[in-house]
């Protein structure tokens, strides 16, 4: 399995040990975490800008206008 080095601030790296302890979880199984979101977040937000003007074409402007395409 690859692996990834990187640094934390002093403030974040407490943070993150506290979170761990509390949360029973180990502090690489946290940072995974939230890089597997990050990278999910990220990907949302290409898909959704290359089918926006798709859906500003077919009158879907809002969440609303999806929702109630959805349901006709």
């Amino acid at each position: 399995m690859p692996s990834l080095t990187f640094r934390l601030d002093a403030r974040l790296a407490r943070d993150l040990r506290r979170l761990a302890r509390r949360s029973g979880r180990s502090e690489a199984e946290i940072a995974r975490d939230a890089l597997k979101r990050y990278v999910m977040v990220v990907r949302f937000r290409e898909l959704r800008a290359k089918i926006l003007p798709f859906a500003e074409a077919q009158g879907l402007l809002t969440d609303e206008d999806v929702f109630r395409s959805l349901n006709e």
